[in-house]
């Protein structure tokens, strides 16, 4: 519950302002105090009045409106509530922030807070997909800023993909998450989930199989103990939990380049099923068949993000845990990789076919670590996720 929290809530100008209206309701609901900012463009979406009444607080929309600044200026009213909150972001506000920029009430609140900030982006699928905007996204969550979604879906311009906001339940639960308190709060741990997909050409990928479950619970249940998770996730079935800074990447290239760009973290935990190979060179267009002759494809190894982590000379996180996809002698391989690697621990399991975890919703696991190895019995994989969070803990605290 957010009871006694203070939410500032920075209303940015998209379609998706009316849900903000749910969210305060919803926030409210739950205890918090919502103090909720407009911006010039969110005004032709809803209107102050609505968010007044709704918040029961008076709201703010100029910079320079000199009542305001007399009962309370913008750098107190930044750094008064306990978390800031910025719903819908637009493409605009995630520039600005990424840029430093400040010429408008909303801009300069989120450069003068000394608080975490939470976006929720919405914007049209083309935008979001745009370098430009995928870089802002980059620089924001190495800065430590939190994102929640998008989601993908139906937009108001016609388009279908990801740019839809988060609905208010899942922004309301990335908040919990926010200003959680336990053992693990003030602890920034990166989780990397999912498969990486390495095109062939314009249809065709390698891929292991690997559904991003284990990952996302993972991820989920340290946002449970009050970490700060930043996750890199390659294409899953799963959503990414809510309450983490979420970078969705395709191949191990562009994973390696989202984890470097989200250090420093206190923990690294891989739970990527990271494909070994790509190719040396990928086809522009489709490759055709020719008169039943097979084609040649040239392999290039990818580079082994678990071992450039755990071997980092400087800036290395003070835990590094791996993952370990076995079919034979698992207990035997899982402990080479980890000598291999680097890493302080791994966490092993059986993927034969007949044990049904690969795709499953159970897991089972061995720990190998400088203190011995532990197998663990067969769980679901949020059971395995609690119980690797609560040893993350332990050695992190």
């Amino acid at each position: 519950m957010l009871s006694g929290k203070r939410i500032l809530l920075i209303i940015g100008g998209g379609i998706a302002a009316f849900k903000a209206q749910d969210l305060i309701r919803r926030l409210r609901e739950r205890g918090a105090e919502v103090i909720p900012v407009l911006t010039k463009a969110a005004e032709e979406f809803v209107t102050p009045l609505s968010v007044s009444a709704l918040a029961a607080q008076k709201v703010y929309r100029d910079l320079f409106d000199l009542t305001d600044e007399a009962e309370m200026g913008h750098i107190e009213l930044s750094r008064s509530a306990d978390l800031v909150v910025v719903a819908p972001a637009t493409a605009d506000l995630m520039a600005k922030m990424a840029g430093g920029l400040a010429n408008d009430l909303a801009s300069t609140l989120l450069l003068a807070t000394d608080k975490r900030v939470l976006l929720a982006p919405a914007m049209n699928v083309r935008m979001w997909e745009h370098p430009a905007t995928q870089r802002n996204l980059a620089t924001l969550t190495a800065d430590g800023v939190l994102i929640v979604g998008p989601d993908e879906g139906d937009m108001a311009c016609g388009e279908y993909g990801p740019g839809r906001m988060s609905e208010p339940l899942a922004i309301v639960a990335a908040v919990e998450a926010a200003l959680a308190d336990g053992p693990l709060k003030g602890k920034h741990v990166l989780v990397t989930s999912g498969p990486t997909h390495e095109p062939i050409d314009p249809v065709r990928y390698i891929a292991n199989r690997s559904s991003g479950a284990q990952g996302a619970a993972i991820a989920r249940a340290l946002a449970a103990l009050g970490a700060d998770v930043t996750f890199v996730t390659g294409p899953a079935d799963v959503d990414p939990p809510s309450g983490v800074s979420v970078i969705r990447i395709q191949t191990a290239q562009e994973m390696l380049g989202a984890v470097e760009a989200s250090l420093p973290a206190d923990g690294a935990i891989f739970a990527a099923a990271v494909a070994d190979w790509r190719m040396a060179s990928a086809s522009d267009s489709k490759i055709k068949k020719k008169n039943g002759k097979t084609p040649t494809l040239e392999f290039a190894e990818n580079p082994d993000i678990l071992a450039t982590i755990a071997q980092m000379k400087a800036g290395r996180p003070q835990l590094v845990v791996g993952f370990a996809a076995e079919t034979d002698d698992v207990i035997a391989n899982a402990t080479a990789k980890r000598e291999r690697k680097g890493c302080d621990w791994i966490v092993a399991n059986d993927v034969s076919p007949e044990t049904g975890i690969m795709g499953g919703v159970e897991n089972a696991v061995t720990v190998i670590s400088n203190e011995g190895v532990e197998s663990w019995p067969r769980l679901s994989k949020d059971q395995v996720a609690a119980k690797l969070a609560a040893r993350i803990a332990e050695a992190l605290s």
